[in-house]
């Protein structure tokens, strides 16, 4: 099953794509809540590139990796990529309104359809606050 969420954040769409895949700006936004936090992010966007970030809860109760490989990669537009035996599209849609980033991605089987969502939802709507912030 295929899950997508969305945003519209106000900015250029070079904006959008450089905050979405700096490793600086990642550790800035990549949480779903403010008792999570990224410690570490790399990017190696090209296709055949890797990534990883590592997300850790802030009493350092619990963290987890989150990485993958770029199949796809078309600048200011698409990144699609693999993590583990899942497919991920990222899209950067230039509109009247500024640009939608819309993220799908296939579900877990650890956690409801509607935990997932939420957040990345969440992750999502981090990411368009930092963004604005820049």
């Amino acid at each position: 099953m295929k899950i997508t969420v969305e945003t519209t954040v106000h900015a250029p769409v070079a904006k959008v794509w450089r905050a979405y895949t700096t490793p600086g700006d990642i550790k800035k936004w990549n949480a779903a809540s403010d008792d999570w936090h990224t410690t570490k992010a790399s990017v190696d966007l090209r296709d055949g590139g890797s990534f990883s970030s590592r997300m850790e809860a802030k009493d350092g109760s619990f963290g987890f990796d989150f990485a993958g490989t770029y199949t796809k990669v078309v600048p200011d537009a698409l990144i699609e990529y693999t993590f583990g035996d899942r497919v991920g599209v990222v899209e950067f849609v230039q509109g009247a309104d500024g640009v939608t980033v819309r993220v799908s991605f296939d579900a877990e089987n650890q956690f409801t359809v509607e935990q997932q969502r939420q957040g990345w939802q969440a992750i999502l709507n981090n990411f368009s606050r930092h963004v604005q912030s820049l």
